[in-house]
C-alpha cells in the first residue's frame, strides 16, 4: 500500500490564486485497468505486472488512485457522452449508441459550462466520436489542436515503419513525442492571459490495431513474462500473449505522452496550479471479456487525480462512475453544477485525508449497453444489457438474450468462411462488436479444437438473460450463479436495486419494451444506407 505523503503536499492552494485550477483530463481510448502501480498495492502475479507505467504511477502516489473506477459504458461513445454530460448514457438520448450518435444540444457539458465561465478550452485527438457532430460537447472544430499532426494516434504503426526504414526506434519515437508536445503548446500560447485552461488529451494509439510485435520490439514487453498470469478468459498461448504485450505497448506510449505533458506544465510554472485526471473509456479491444462487456475487464478503468486541493498520497477503495468527472469538473472550477446531471462529484473524496473506503453512498456502480456497430444481425438491433457492480457481486441482466452479444458468426462454418489473416485485420467480417486481432482471429480459428471451444461459445455464444458472479471467489467471472438456490436471496435483491435504479433514472430500455431502442433511429440500417 502506497505509504501517506505529507500533508503539506497537497493542501489546496485555490485560494493563493485569483484563477481557479487548471484542468487537464488525459483520456485514452480503450485503455482499461491495466499500470503497473496496480500491481504493486494489489501484488505480483497478473498481467499488470509486464505494463510499464511510470508516469500515472507517479501521478498516482502524489494524488489519489481509484482502486474501483469503472466507466458508465464500455463503448466509446456512450462512455463519453456520459462523461460529458454527468449523466448515465442511457440518459443521452441518441447519444446512448456508438454507431449512429447524434449530440442532443439540450444536454450541458462540463467542458462547454467552463467556457462559459472563462475557460480556456481545447483538446487534441478524441473526444466524442463516432457521432455527429463530431467531437460534440467541446465545441467541434473550433477547440481542436493538431496543428502539429495526428501521428501519435498510430503509435506503433509509425515508429515500426520508421524502423524499417532503418531509424532508430527512440529517434522514431520523438517525432511523436514533439508532436504531442507542439500542439499542448500551441493549447497554452492560444489562452488569454493569467486565463484558466481545460484540456481534453485524447489520443487513440491504446485503440486497435497495432503492429504485431511491437510491445517487445519497442518497449521490451516480452510476452513469455504473460505466461502463467493470463485470466481465465484468455487462451495462455503465445498469439495471445504477443497480442496483449502489444496493447501493453501502446499504453506505455500513452503514459510517455502523460509525462511531456506533465513537464510542459512545469516549464509554464502551471503544475502546481493544475487538477491532472488521467484514465480511460474502457477495456482492451478485440479481447475476450473486454469492450464492450460489463464484465470487469472492460468497464474497470484505471483513475488517479492529482493536483490543487487534493489530498495526496492515497487510495481509495470506493467505488466510483466516471459520469462523477463532470460535476468534479465543474466544482473545482467553481461553476454551478446542472440539476440534470445525475452523477456525483468526487470532491468529498479528493479532498479527505483518509484512505480505503470513505463513503458508505459509494457502494456500487451501475454499467450498460446498447447498440455499438450496426452489423449485430439481424436487423441491426442493438445488445441492450444493465449491471450493477458491488464489492462482492457482478450482477448483469441481458435483456435481449436470444441475441448474439458479440455480433451474429453468420460467416462461420459456410462456404464463405473468412481467413484466419481475414479475421485479424476486418472488424466487421464476423462477430463485428469484438475489434478485430489475433485474439479474436486465434480464439475462433481454434473454436473445434475441444480445449477451445468451451472457452469459445461462452464468449460469442448466446447468454443467459441474468448472470451473477462472486467476485471475491471469482474474480474472471467465469463461473454464473444465478441458477444457484444458495444465491437467490443475493440475486433477488441485487435485480431489485438495479431496476429501481433504471426506474428512478428513467431509463427508456424499461418503458414500452424498450421501443427506444429497438427502433430506428437507435435500432435499424442508419439512414442512408
Amino acid at each position: 500500500m502506497i505509504g501517506i505523503i505529507s500533508s503539506l503536499l497537497f493542501l489546496s492552494v485555490i485560494s493563493l490564486y485569483a484563477k481557479p485550477p487548471n484542468i487537464l483530463f488525459a483520456f485514452a481510448d480503450d485503455w482499461g485497468r491495466q499500470a503497473s502501480i496496480y500491481a504493486r498495492i494489489e501484488g505480483a502475479g497478473g498481467i499488470n505486472d509486464v505494463v510499464k507505467t511510470p508516469n500515472f504511477d507517479k501521478l498516482a502516489e502524489g494524488g489519489v488512485l481509484f482502486t474501483n473506477a469503472f466507466v458508465n459504458s464500455p463503448s466509446c461513445t456512450p462512455c463519453r457522452s456520459s462523461i460529458l454530460s454527468g449523466r448515465n448514457f442511457w440518459e443521452t438520448g441518441r447519444g446512448s449508441i456508438l454507431r449512429g450518435a447524434v449530440w442532443d444540444n439540450q444536454i450541458p457539458t462540463w467542458p462547454l459550462l467552463l467556457k462559459d465561465a472563462n475557460y480556456h478550452v481545447g483538446y487534441t485527438y478524441k473526444v466524442w466520436s463516432p457521432g455527429t457532430p463530431r467531437n460534440a460537447g467541446i465545441g467541434g472544430n473550433a477547440h481542436e489542436f493538431k496543428k502539429a499532426g495526428t501521428k501519435f494516434n498510430g503509435f506503433s504503426q509509425f515508429v515500426s515503419g520508421q524502423v524499417s526504414r532503418g531509424i532508430d526506434h527512440v529517434e522514431a519515437k520523438e517525432v511523436l513525442y514533439n508532436e504531442v508536445r507542439r500542439n499542448f503548446q500551441s493549447f497554452l500560447r492560444s489562452r488569454k492571459k493569467e486565463q484558466a485552461f481545460a484540456y481534453w488529451f485524447g489520443p487513440t494509439n491504446v485503440h486497435r490495431k497495432w503492429t504485431k510485435g511491437s510491445g517487445k520490439k519497442l518497449w521490451g514487453i516480452d510476452p513469455d513474462d504473460l505466461k502463467g498470469k493470463m485470466p481465465a478468459f484468455l487462451p495462455d498461448v503465445h498469439p495471445v500473449r504477443e497480442d496483449l504485450a502489444d496493447y501493453m505497448g501502446e499504453v506505455t506510449a500513452f503514459d510517455c505522452a502523460l509525462g511531456i505533458l506533465i513537464e510542459e506544465l512545469e516549464k509554464a510554472g502551471e503544475y502546481d496550479h493544475t487538477l491532472v485526471v488521467v484514465s480511460g473509456d474502457h477495456g482492451p479491444p478485440g479481447f475476450p471479456h473486454g469492450k464492450c462487456n460489463l464484465y470487469d475487464f472492460g468497464t474497470q478503468v484505471s483513475l488517479a487525480i492529482a493536483g490543487p486541493s487534493v489530498f495526496g498520497g492515497r487510495v481509495v477503495d470506493d467505488f466510483v462512475s466516471l459520469p462523477d468527472l463532470a460535476p468534479t469538473f465543474l466544482e473545482a472550477g467553481g461553476v454551478k453544477i446542472p440539476n440534470c446531471m445525475s452523477a456525483q462529484s468526487l470532491w468529498k473524496l479528493l479532498k479527505s485525508k483518509k484512505q480505503g473506503w470513505l463513503d458508505p453512498a459509494r457502494d456500487a456502480v451501475f454499467t450498460g449497453r446498447e447498440r455499438h456497430v450496426e452489423t449485430a444481425r439481424p436487423g441491426f438491433l442493438p445488445y441492450p444489457q444493465r449491471a450493477i457492480r458491488t464489492k462482492q457481486f457482478q450482477f448483469i441482466i441481458n435483456f435481449r438474450p436470444n441475441r448474439w452479444p458479440l455480433g451474429d458468426p453468420y460467416l462461420l462454418d459456410g462456404p464463405n468462411e473468412p481467413s484466419t489473416n481475414e479475421m485479424e485485420s476486418n472488424t466487421r467480417i464476423t462477430l463485428a462488436d469484438e475489434d478485430a486481432g489475433p485474439t479474436k482471429a486465434w480464439i475462433i480459428s481454434n473454436r473445434k479444437n475441444p480445449m477451445v471451444k468451451k472457452l469459445y461459445e461462452k464468449i460469442y455464444g448466446k447468454r443467459p438473460r441474468e448472470e451473477l458472479f462472486d467476485v471475491m471467489k471469482d474474480p474472471d467471472q467465469m463461473n454464473n450463479l444465478a441458477g444457484n438456490p444458495n444465491y437467490q436471496q443475493t440475486l433477488n435483491k441485487l435485480r431489485n436495486r438495479l431496476l429501481n435504479h433504471l426506474r428512478e433514472s428513467k431509463d427508456p430500455r424499461l418503458v414500452e419494451k424498450g421501443k427506444f431502442f429497438e427502433t430506428p433511429p437507435l435500432a435499424g440500417p442508419l439512414q442512408g444506407k
